[in-house]
């Protein structure tokens, strides 16, 4: 069970503030913060033009995504793909209690893992809180 704190309240009570929309699920990645919320709400998230996000964006002062939350282990592959978008990995195994990311390229790799580990260290975090499995990156 992940641990709320005060900051990820205050992210979950100004999307509730200026979209309607509401969650439970809001984290950090590479310097974004992520709202998931349900796949019917995604669009009412965004807004016209985006203007929902732009209005986050500027009373966070940090990039918004907005993403459709996961529904059980068979979404891992899409939720995960839209959490580390741009960046794009090979294939999503998962075996013996982790999940595996096949990375393709070295590149892709490094993206995903980041300088000193810490995208890595991020998304274990995530797929830890989402699925309760561990996370591995080839």
């Amino acid at each position: 069970m992940a641990v709320i704190s005060m900051q990820t309240i205050r992210y979950i009570n100004l999307l509730d503030k200026v979209t309607g929309v509401k969650t439970r699920k809001c984290f950090v990645h590479n310097n974004t913060v992520f709202f998931a919320v349900d796949r019917g709400q995604v669009s009412r998230a965004i807004g016209p033009g985006a203007v929902n996000i732009q209005k986050i964006q500027n009373g966070t002062g940090k990039r918004v995504k907005i993403v459709e939350e996961a529904n059980g282990i068979e979404n891992a592959q899409r939720f995960i793909g839209s959490i580390v978008a741009p960046v794009r990995f090979k294939s999503l195994e998962i075996k013996n209690g982790e999940i595996i990311i096949t990375a393709g390229s070295n590149q892709n790799k490094a993206s995903l893992i980041g300088r000193n580990r810490r995208r890595f260290e991020e998304l274990k975090k995530i797929v830890q809180d989402y699925f309760n499995l561990d996370l591995k990156i080839v």
